[in-house]
């Protein structure tokens, strides 16, 4: 039997070994495997995320299962969605820090985490033999879902000390990456009373800053604004906003074993 998933859902090139027919069929066996909605759906801001959203949402309701649209959204917000607000499961769609040309799918389970390996083998088995429900008892319908980005931000605050951090008005830079945290980092620091700068602040599928997955090597813009600044940190984000890399107040950017070892003197 082939494998079609990855270390992190199924990516491809789109319309290439991704394409809207493979979405499709694949659809129909994560939704076999999920056996019922609602599912909440999301999607990063890649060129190709609208249509494979409405490719998804088709097939799934084509199977007698319901589904929601959370829009654009960074992964983590999508899976935190997927537990509080009780879904069945989610899919993001996604190719996380991959070039422009890739695209993907990554399905989470009810808890909001990805789901298994172990399941990704049924649903492996499931698309190989065809084996889904083409005859359900009635179709699914798909609606929207608005609670998603306020949901993940109040679920980030209820996690600090939000009264501590507002008396500090810090100063922070974010590089967004043209990616999808821009839709709330910037929205959580000014929750918190920072002052906040952007860099890439525009979301574009093409990743025209500095590419889709921060490196220390391609940071240089946000070490430099930082210390111009004299912001207290800097913050950059991948194409899907579920990784981040760290810049201190003197502008050096931390790898993420430097940044784990300062993170675990507060754990």
């Amino acid at each position: 039997m082939a494998k079609y998933f990855g270390t992190n859902g199924i990516r491809g090139v789109f319309d290439e070994d991704f394409t809207l027919e493979f979405i499709h069929d694949m659809t129909l066996a994560i939704g076999t495997y999920f056996q019922k909605g609602p599912i909440l759906i999301g999607y990063d801001g890649r060129d190709s995320s609208p249509i494979i959203c409405k490719v998804i949402t088709s097939a799934l309701n084509s199977i007698g299962i319901d589904c929601n649209i959370a829009g654009l959204v960074p992964t983590p917000c999508l899976e935190f969605a997927v537990k509080t607000l009780g879904y069945s499961g989610g899919m993001m769609i996604t190719a996380s820090h991959n070039p422009p040309q890739y695209n993907g799918i990554k399905p989470a389970a009810k808890d909001g985490v990805e789901i298994s390996r172990e399941d990704e083998l049924v649903i492996e088995d499931i698309y190989s033999k065809k084996n889904w429900n083409t005859r359900p008892p009635k179709w699914g319908i798909t609606g929207k879902e608005d609670r998603a980005i306020e949901t993940y931000l109040k679920g980030i605050s209820s996690q600090v000390d939000s009264t501590l951090i507002e008396s500090k008005h810090f100063k922070v830079v974010l590089d967004l990456g043209n990616g999808a945290q821009a839709v709330t980092a910037p929205e959580f620091c000014n929750m918190l009373q920072c002052e906040t700068i952007l860099i890439n602040e525009e979301i574009d599928g093409k990743f025209p800053g500095r590419g889709s997955e921060p490196t220390p090597e391609n940071l240089s813009k946000l070490s430099k604004t930082v210390t111009k600044n004299n912001a207290n940190i800097g913050i950059a984000f991948d194409g899907d906003g579920d990784r981040s890399i760290f810049c201190d107040d003197k502008g050096e950017i931390l790898t993420g074993d430097k940044s784990a070892l300062v993170l675990v003197q507060h754990i």
